[in-house]
């Protein structure tokens, strides 16, 4: 028995130096600033009802990678994404895997490559967490929705967590770029806007608000899976949309 535990811690520890991978992308225009090299995670624990990339959630799926199968991809491309872009953590949620994302990014800063990580901040600041930012240059936060209880409905969490983490980004000095969906009829509230920009201004470290217009075009992953589209009958954003939502906010 004394055998079998040993074995089990020791395989709990090598698992910080993997992490389940959705998909990665070499050439990344859209995950913060410059030419990034994107990878994607495996696992959410949030149910977006306009998520577009619902093959993400489930942790079974995904394909095992380590920190060094990662780096050395990196490096191939160190040449197109510095000085000017870097590495940026994707999911799903990449903070559920976040023991390979402190070996990585330990990795990644001895090389002076700018790490970013695309998250919702819906999870509980622990210690590895705490650590994980100091290694971090920037976070774009998807902030799913400033009403708490129309949060709950959209994602299946209330914005709690996510406001606290980004109220502690902006006390620690980290960069921060807010993402919100804009999602006629559910994130669209001009109510709403007015107290998301209310919310923004109370922190120091943002740097850019971005508007992302909803889309339907990962609709047919869900219908793939076997799961309801909550959204069937919803349109698109239009740019008008989003105009409107940035003249709100008081963004160009």
């Amino acid at each position: 028995m004394m055998e079998k535990n040993k074995n089990s811690q020791n395989n709990e520890k090598d698992l910080k130096y993997y992490a389940k991978v959705h998909s990665i992308e070499t050439f990344g225009a859209v995950d913060g600033p410059g030419i990034r090299f994107v990878l994607f995670l495996q696992g959410c624990h949030l149910q977006c009802k306009y998520c577009h990339n619902r093959d993400t959630w489930d942790m079974k799926e995904g394909k095992y990678y380590s920190v060094d199968d990662v780096y050395k991809m990196i490096l191939k491309y160190k040449n197109y994404i510095t000085p000017n872009g870097g590495v940026t953590i994707s999911g799903g949620e990449p903070l559920l895997q976040v023991n390979f994302l402190i070996e990585l990014f330990t990795k990644l800063k001895k090389k002076k490559i700018h790490t970013c990580i695309d998250t919702s901040g819906m999870v509980t600041l622990t210690e590895d967490i705490k650590h994980l930012l100091t290694l971090t240059d920037l976070v774009l936060l998807d902030i799913k929705h400033i009403d708490s209880e129309k949060c709950k409905h959209l994602v299946g969490f209330d914005n709690k967590l996510e406001l606290a983490f980004a109220k502690y980004l902006s006390e620690h000095q980290i960069p921060i770029w807010i993402r919100q969906v804009l999602v006629p009829g559910f994130t669209d509230d001009e109510n709403d806007l007015r107290k998301l920009k209310d919310f923004i201004s109370t922190l120091n470290t943002v740097e850019k608000v971005e508007i992302l217009p909803y889309h339907s075009i990962g609709k047919y992953k869900w219908s793939k899976l076997g799961c309801k589209y909550d959204l069937e009958n919803i349109p698109d954003a239009t740019s008008d949309d989003v105009k409107r939502a940035k003249a709100i906010l008081g963004i160009h």
